[in-house]
């Protein structure tokens, strides 16, 4: 598993991160076997409160459910059995290659999480600062950051056929970046 503190998920050569589609409620076992296997993996966690017999507890659910990122080299690397380990359904492929993600989007999931894997997007958000959708209709989008409430929710400005729309939306569903497009916090790890 790669921390958020570490060092080790700079890429080395021909390396790049992947998606892998796990099976519903298979991202840990597909994570503890593709490590077992020494791949290394970066399942990134949120907290969610979930309620049980009356009670409320705050557990670590995969903030992409059924999704985990390993690293690859597909020249180096045995890829192919990544499709064979148990609770993984399948890499995520372009015709007959796996589809690599685009260079820093798993960087600045790492750089934004703590050792355990637990996003803190939150804590990077700055009002005026640019920010990229994650979710939604407008997922990828850059806007601005107008407003953070204590709530969690956030509004921003998206530029939409050249007019400045407003949309609330979770904080959860936005990520800080630079002018241009790029992690702020992880920028130099490309």
């Amino acid at each position: 598993m790669v921390g958020a503190g570490s060092s080790s998920f700079g890429l080395a050569g021909g390396e790049r991160w992947f998606v892998v589609n796990t099976l519903p409620f298979g991202e840990t076992r597909a994570q503890g076997n593709l490590e077992n296997q020494r791949f290394r993996t970066f399942m990134p966690k949120r907290l969610k409160t979930v309620r049980h017999a009356r009670r409320m507890t705050t557990v670590e659910a995969p903030f992409f459910p059924r999704y985990l990122f390993i690293v690859l080299d597909l020249d180096r690397d045995s890829w192919r059995k990544v499709n064979s380990s148990f609770g993984v359904a399948r890499l995520v492929m372009r015709g007959d290659m796996p589809q690599p993600v685009p260079e820093g989007v798993v960087e600045a999931l790492i750089a934004s999480a703590d050792q355990g894997g637990v996003l803190d997007l939150v804590a990077t958000l700055q009002v005026g600062g640019p920010v990229r959708m994650l979710a939604g209709p407008f997922a990828d989008q850059l806007a601005i950051l107008e407003q953070l409430d204590e709530s969690g929710r956030v509004r921003v400005l998206l530029d939409i056929l050249g007019r400045q729309v407003r949309m609330t939306t979770d904080a959860s569903h936005v990520m800080a970046t630079d002018r241009h497009g790029g992690n702020r916090r992880g920028a130099n790890a490309r």
